[in-house]
């Protein structure tokens, strides 16, 4: 798999793939969607694993809440979080200085980033 790459001024956008019935997550979704408006210049997006598996194709979700961010057409990030708004904060704030390549991304990353900018 080759290395991905942040593009220069392409839109940055946050995805939660979190379900309905994970309380984790349903305390996580107020923070999670309030952080918008620290960062104005980022889409947020919710997606239920259960209620959309048009969007998950075969991607199957272990941990939640799981994260994936990305620029343009490109997944920068795809993995578990602690469900703790300055943990993601922090993230951000790292990748939005300093996008780097996305090294080790698994493979199912890219497609299911592209089923989502579809949206």
């Amino acid at each position: 798999m080759q290395p991905v790459t942040a593009q220069d001024g392409a839109p940055w956008r946050v995805v939660c793939l979190c379900a309905a019935w994970c309380g984790v997550c349903r305390q996580y979704e107020p923070e999670f969607l309030a952080i918008q408006e620290k960062f104005p210049q980022i889409r947020f997006s919710w997606v239920d694993v259960e209620d959309q598996e048009e969007i998950m194709g075969d991607v199957d979700v272990e941990t939640f809440p799981t994260l994936l961010i990305g620029q343009g057409a490109q997944p920068l990030f795809f993995g578990p979080v602690l469900p703790q708004v300055k943990v993601l904060e922090r993230l951000l704030t790292s990748l939005l200085q300093a996008p780097q390549e996305a090294s080790g991304m698994p493979s199912e990353a890219v497609p299911l980033w592209q089923r989502i900018a579809a949206q």
